[in-house]
């Protein structure tokens, strides 16, 4: 069977190949599908930090993606209006900078993971699952009355944001960029897992009791992960909505955090390449039967339950037929 890692390179040159194609075949939406491709991965890769690593079930990521959506469109639209987002006790301007709304996109989902993972995490279980399903909903409703930036509307950008060097309205170039971090973040998170912390965090998941007779704290570690995991997700939210120009609470929906947790499944929880073969799973089949019927989410869920009963390791396990290596 082929190993893990060969596959992993397979993954990425499907990142690689398919959007210089539609390039060369002149096909941006291919390259747009591809992105949205990449960003869905991003944002779960975020996720199985949580839930690959630290074993949490969360069913409020919604929450950080939807944060890091509201930061760039919140940060751009001001930019656009040319109206400062605050002037007291200091003037406070919007932005069109790609690299300080990605900052901004990270603080904010990294504090708000750190105040909502401090009182998650003093549950477990189902209550876990239920409390972050419970902030997931309020952050929802709180946008839909935030009528300063669209309420239930929503809120539409008008411009595309900036980076040095490129113009971002390329379709290719964007796509570029997002995939470029997308490779970064699975860079660290392979680092991530191999270093003490991962390892500490994975014996946290497993045997929490060993974990403390030696000193550490177990509620510590899932909160580190817990703050990573909601940082790299806040940064997907930054990046779909730069995507799409366009922010609305349904970023802050549960349907969008059971979609996040459905790439991990599909791909293979706790895989290192098993959110980015989830989420592209994912595009794909929205691209190609949900032109055929609106219910395609039928074959999904069809997939998603054989995957569940059959296929422990998501799609990667089956096709390498291992284990998941940090079990």
């Amino acid at each position: 069977m082929i190993r893990e890692h060969q596959l992993n390179k397979i993954i990425l040159s499907i990142f690689l190949i398919i959007p210089l194609w539609a390039f060369v075949t002149d096909e941006p939406f291919t390259i747009t599908l591809m992105t949205r491709a990449t960003v869905f991965a991003l944002a779960a890769v975020g996720l199985n930090i949580a839930l690959g690593l630290g074993g949490l079930v969360s069913l409020g990521h919604a929450v950080f993606f939807g944060i890091g959506g509201y930061s760039m469109g919140i940060l751009a639209c001001h930019a656009q209006t040319y109206t400062p987002l605050m002037e007291w006790p200091m003037l406070v301007s919007g932005s069109k900078s790609m690299p300080l709304i990605w900052i901004n996109a990270v603080i904010m989902s990294a504090l708000a993971a750190l105040l909502i993972g401090i009182l998650s995490l003093r549950t477990s279980g189902v209550y876990f699952i239920m409390i972050t399903l419970a902030f997931g909903q309020m952050f929802f409703f709180f946008s839909i009355s935030w009528s300063a930036y669209g309420g239930e509307d929503g809120l539409s950008i008008y411009i595309r944001n900036e980076f040095p060097g490129l113009n971002t309205l390329v379709p290719i170039q964007y796509y570029a960029l997002c995939l470029a971090l997308l490779c970064t973040v699975l860079w660290i998170n392979s680092r991530l897992i191999n270093s003490p912390f991962g390892l500490a965090l994975n014996a946290a998941r497993q045997v929490p009791e060993r974990v403390e007779t030696v000193g550490l704290n177990p509620m510590r570690l899932k909160l580190a992960a817990f703050i990573i995991s909601g940082a790299v997700t806040g940064l997907a939210g930054a990046l779909f909505a730069d995507l799409n120009r366009f922010v609305s609470p349904t970023m802050f929906s549960w349907q969008t955090s059971g979609e996040i947790m459905v790439f991990v499944i599909i791909g293979g929880v706790g895989r290192l390449f098993g959110p980015v073969v989830g989420a592209l799973m994912f595009v794909a089949l929205e691209h190609w039967l949900g032109g055929l019927s609106d219910f395609w989410h039928i074959y999904l869920g069809i997939l998603l339950l054989g995957i569940v009963l059959f296929g422990r390791g998501g799609l990667i396990g089956m096709i390498c037929g291992e284990a998941r290596q940090h079990e």
